[in-house]
């Protein structure tokens, strides 16, 4: 306990607008539970799935805002801050909305720290099924490249308003998202990928380009995801990203 408190210490130092603080911690029938800025408008995950009504369907300049919002808090937490800090749980419910839609990466209940240029030792795997990079089941090694991979999937579930995995029109439960994608990608029809709630009104080149960001960081080898410094770049219009190769 003593050392997870000192992460905990650690981690409420972090800051950066993208990221929920962390305000302390508490002890509850013997329980460690976390305290957390307030987000009023609660997680991105109910405004991709459960949002039937009309007014709770994001706009894509809310969506993109939201991608570059959290890739920006990602770069922080990999590149920026002290310690590099490997979160090990991105997915859109632990991605909290801010009273301007903004959003923030939250959920630190599973989050490494470790220093610079050390290399991660493994651990037991944790994450969410749909998120976790494959080389994980091989080693447990959690590090910026695995949240890369699941920075990916998120990107791909922000733009196309699927879940990573258990893609409804098919018959095989288990298609991953990214497989779709590629597949649609890659014969020309990338705009079905694209969330149809938002009845096509998007920006066709941020869709894109969201697309191949989130396929590129959920690449199945981890040698040929980008870094988020290059993610940053690539939605900042800063660098091209390459392109997909069709293996």
């Amino acid at each position: 306990v003593k050392g997870f408190i000192a992460e905990i210490v650690s981690i409420g130092r972090l800051q950066n607008r993208n990221l929920v603080h962390l305000l302390g911690y508490c002890r509850r029938k013997g329980e460690l539970l976390l305290v957390y800025e307030y987000m009023p408008n609660g997680s991105l995950d109910k405004y991709l799935h459960n949002g039937k009504e009309d007014n709770s369907v994001l706009s894509w300049t809310q969506r993109f805002r939201i991608i570059k919002g959290i890739a920006s808090g990602l770069l922080y937490l990999h590149e920026e801050w002290e310690k590099v800090v490997v979160h090990r749980d991105i997915k859109a419910s632990n991605v909290l909305l801010d009273d301007e839609m903004n959003g923030r990466l939250g959920d630190f209940g599973l989050a490494r720290l470790y220093d610079h240029g050390v290399d991660p030792q493994s651990t037991h795997v944790v994450g969410t099924i749909g998120y976790l990079a494959p080389e994980l089941a091989r080693s447990g090694n959690a590090t910026p490249s695995t949240d890369v991979f699941a920075f990916g999937m998120f990107v791909l579930e922000v733009t196309c308003g699927q879940r990573p995995v258990d893609h409804q029109n098919t018959q095989d439960s288990q298609l991953m998202l990214a497989d779709w994608v590629l597949d649609k990608v890659q014969n020309g029809s990338f705009g079905d990928t694209v969330d149809a709630r938002l009845k096509g009104m998007y920006d066709v080149r941020e869709a894109y380009l969201a697309l191949k960001i989130g396929l590129l960081c959920s690449h199945p080898f981890p040698s040929e995801r980008p870094t988020m410094r290059q993610v940053m770049q690539y939605l900042d219009g800063e660098i091209e990203p390459p392109d997909l190769s069709l293996e």
